[in-house]
């Protein structure tokens, strides 16, 4: 059973990416959030792994931090949520705001997180609010429970919402950092928004 890859990035796209391994090319899917951490190709890169294994093939998933791992496996143990689907839901909301989502029974966010309807966002409410209860409630649930401000926040907003006018993730992601970069003052998410909207029509 792998558990972690250490090697050299030789490829990588937005479904997955490929670690070189004294030889030994291992393809790996990833969420966007792992994505947009990775390295240029070229370079070292260590990842968490899951190692899925079916009976005709065997999947590899990686994952740049251990609490993306841990969501993910306990994603795939919720009835009707398989590897491609929570692999999905990483990419649709960050991990800490996921948790507070579920331990709340927040239904909205869950179900605007591109692929989840709401039968799938009450199955994971009722089987991994308790789990992720017990998963250090004084830090990711409390920091969770602070509120959606600050740029952070209104950035993952607006990526939530792009994806849900059906804009690709990966070009909506690098539109936002590129509007953020740009913009001197504080923006608001109307504001943010409009700005991103012009830049996608360009």
């Amino acid at each position: 059973m792998i558990a972690r890859i250490r090697g050299i990035l030789s490829y990588k796209s937005v479904s997955h990416l490929i670690v070189d391994v004294h030889g030994i090319g291992y393809r790996i899917f990833v969420p966007l959030t792992t994505f947009y951490e990775l390295p240029e190709t070229g370079q070292s890169i260590s990842l968490n792994i899951y190692t899925h294994v079916k009976e005709d093939a065997l999947h590899l998933f990686g994952f740049h931090t251990p609490e993306d791992q841990n969501i993910f496996q306990m994603l795939i143990s919720v009835s009707g949520i398989g590897p491609k689907l929570a692999l999905n839901i990483l990419s649709g909301i960050p991990a800490r705001e996921f948790i507070h989502a579920v331990t709340q029974g927040n239904l909205n966010r869950l179900v605007a997180i591109p692929g989840v309807g709401k039968k799938t966002a009450e199955r994971m409410v009722l089987e991994l609010k308790d789990k992720l209860l017990k998963i250090d409630p004084a830090g990711f649930v409390a920091e969770g429970a602070k509120g959606r401000e600050g740029n952070e926040a209104m950035q993952e907003d607006a990526l939530s919402a792009l994806v849900n006018l059906g804009y690709k993730s990966a070009l909506a992601k690098k539109i936002i950092d590129k509007v953020v970069a740009e913009s001197s003052g504080a923006l608001s998410l109307d504001h943010l928004l409009k700005k991103i909207l012009k830049g996608l029509s360009a």
